[in-house]
């Protein structure tokens, strides 16, 4: 049976050790970031974030240690980088109830919420509904969870969806693994996808016109990007992140990238923790 409430990538979460810094990274290579948002001391995060039109990218990093935020804290142990991937959902709760109908344990729904703050100088506040697949259930070594949007207009502030380097949408998250078949199978399971080979790697669609999943192995990964881009990158897991620009020359020059292959502008995993950051053509 599928499932009926996860309707594709929503976000990808990049968890770092210095967030105002991994902030000012990112933003100097031509993303606009969103003013700094707080999290409850319940979950005791903090972010930033970079809009696109249906998706987007956040910032983390931990400001209070607390048991929700352990597993966060254990990552930032061993490295930076992308942390997981959230999914959208028109129902948190009708989404956590399909894992268990399938013989999971999803950690939530969870309520919570953030002050934001907005152009014309007011605060208003992001609300949400989340879950999370099981720890143990990590794909590749990355986290997955659900993301049920309260209140979209706090969230996608058109302000904020306008890149120096034409950033539109994500189109791929990228994860290396030494058995990249199993990982891409194991996602394809967890979220109801399917898994297909291609020449570059294993494919899982995230659903709908969102982002796909790659799963490659080491040499896949050399053969992608040139040793200068993945300079800085992680041994396995989530290693890259490809976004759809509406211009690669403005790409380019905000993003002070590497061209490659036919038409790719890459950003080197050392200069964004640890992330290679990855322009196409939208």
């Amino acid at each position: 049976m599928p499932l009926k409430h996860i309707l594709g990538v929503d976000h990808v979460v990049v968890t770092v050790r210095d967030l105002d810094a991994a902030a000012k990274a990112w933003g100097r290579i031509g993303f606009t970031m969103s003013p700094r948002g707080t999290h409850s001391p319940l979950l005791g995060t903090g972010n930033y974030t970079t809009m696109f039109g249906d998706d987007y990218l956040e910032l983390l990093g931990v400001l209070t240690e607390t048991d929700q935020n352990k597993p966060t804290r254990d990552f930032l142990a061993r490295r930076e980088g992308i942390e997981r991937t959230a999914f959208t959902t028109d129902d948190a709760a009708g989404g956590a109830a399909e894992l268990k109908a399938r013989g999971l344990e999803p950690l939530g729904p969870v309520h919570f919420g953030r002050p934001v703050d907005l152009p014309n100088g007011s605060t208003g506040e992001a609300r949400f509904n989340v879950f999370r697949w099981p720890l143990d259930q990590n794909p590749g070594g990355m986290r997955i969870f659900a993301c049920q949007h309260l209140t979209r207009e706090t969230v996608w502030i058109p302000e904020i969806q306008k890149h120096a380097n034409e950033a539109k949408r994500i189109v791929r998250i990228e994860v290396l693994s030494a058995d990249p078949k199993g990982s891409a199978q194991k996602m394809a399971g967890l979220i109801d996808e399917p898994a297909v080979q291609t020449p570059d790697g294993w494919r899982v669609p995230s659903g709908g016109k969102r982002a796909d999943f790659l799963f490659y192995d080491q040499a896949q990964f050399e053969k992608a990007y040139p040793a200068a881009v993945r300079d800085g990158a992680a041994s396995e897991g989530a290693v890259a992140l490809v976004l759809g620009t509406a211009d690669l020359a403005k790409a380019k020059a905000a993003s002070g990238g590497v061209a490659h292959g036919e038409e790719q502008v890459s950003v080197p995993a050392k200069v964004v923790n640890g992330v290679i950051v990855s322009f196409v053509p939208n």
